[in-house]
């Protein structure tokens, strides 16, 4: 019975375990070898809808220039993830050779890693550890993993707009660098579409700093804190992120059973999973009543390493505006400090 609800969590992009422990329970993931093959779970439908992708547009390149881009921020996180839990200064750590608190023995610090990136990154949720006791910045990494938007590589549910949505933002500032009219698969990218584009990706962190900030603020979601400090601020950030973002883990240490984070949390995770699609479905509409125009010498090429390149970088200078204060009061200033 395990075994069946396990391979729908982890390839539905579920996150919900059989047991309160989740995937760290021997039952739902008893060794190293069960570790690697949920995480392939994890990741294997949203990667896979990149070739999709290329075929319905016609061009195979132009999923493969997506991938790209998703696999370039799974990996830079994975490795940032594996340097801080690895490599952490205090004493207590050096002895044990990493951030073990939290982790279970049969992965190590490695394959935690891995699959706390994996499952942040998309929309699934799982764990098999205890986020909470990740170092600074590993939490951090958790939270701007969710804080991009299910994009490297998503999420089931979602599917690839996320990072289509960022493709059109990026085309748009390439535009703007090289003077003309952008364009994607043949679509003039006007005001009307980045209109669309920018409520998208204002809609989810809205919600979450706005949620966040109210709760600091009330003493009595404060209260439901068992940390203080920077850890405390963390999560409660950590908490909406994953309600507003369609993720669903846990940081844990924050009693979020009372009437206020039920309520408040509810209404992220409603208006974080809805209000994005009426837009995603705005634009979508928008770009699919243009005729087609065809490319020409001044044409960015969407399926090309370049591409790829910039669609990254402006992945993480918009989540990187966005949410870069809210990270420093919390996983920037725990890390800095510790």
């Amino acid at each position: 019975a395990v075994a069946s609800q396990e391979a729908i969590k982890e390839l539905g992009t579920n996150g919900g375990g059989y047991f309160n422990a989740n995937s760290a329970h021997p039952f739902e993931n008893p060794n190293g070898l069960s570790n690697l093959l949920e995480i392939f779970l994890i990741l294997l439908i949203p990667l896979s809808l990149t070739r999709t992708f290329g075929r319905m547009v016609g061009s195979v390149r132009q999923g493969y220039a997506i991938l790209a881009a998703m696999v370039t921020i799974w990996v830079v996180f994975t490795g940032l993830m594996m340097w801080t839990e690895f490599h952490h200064g205090a004493p207590a750590f050096d002895i044990a050779g990493g951030a073990f608190e939290g982790k279970e023995t049969r992965f190590g610090i490695g394959a935690s890693s891995i699959f706390s990136v994996a499952t942040t990154l998309t929309s699934t949720g799982a764990v098999n550890s205890f986020l909470s006791s990740y170092t600074g910045f590993g939490g951090g990494i958790a939270l701007l993993g969710m804080q991009l938007g299910e994009i490297a590589p998503g999420g089931v549910g979602s599917g690839l707009y996320g990072i289509l949505i960022m493709a059109v933002i990026a085309v748009f500032l390439a535009g703007l660098m090289v003077g003309r009219t952008p364009e994607y698969l043949g679509k003039k990218i006007g005001t009307r579409q980045i209109k669309f584009a920018a409520c998208y990706i204002l809609i989810t962190p809205a919600l979450v700093l706005c949620f966040t900030g109210v709760a600091m603020a009330l003493p009595t979601p404060v209260n439901s804190l068992t940390n203080s400090g920077a850890h405390g601020f963390s999560e409660i950030l950590y908490a909406y992120t994953s309600g507003a973002n369609n993720n669903g883990s846990a940081f844990a240490g924050l009693n979020a059973d009372t009437q206020w984070f039920n309520t408040s949390i509810g209404v992220a995770m409603l208006l974080g999973r809805f209000l994005p699609m009426v837009f995603v479905l705005a634009l979508a509409g928008s770009l699919a009543e243009q005729k087609p125009v065809p490319a020409t010498a001044g044409t960015l090429r969407t399926d090309k390493p370049l591409f790829s390149g910039l669609l990254v970088g402006t992945i993480m200078i918009v989540a990187g505006l966005t949410y870069f204060p809210a990270l420093a009061l919390g996983p920037l200033a725990e890390g800095l400090a510790s």
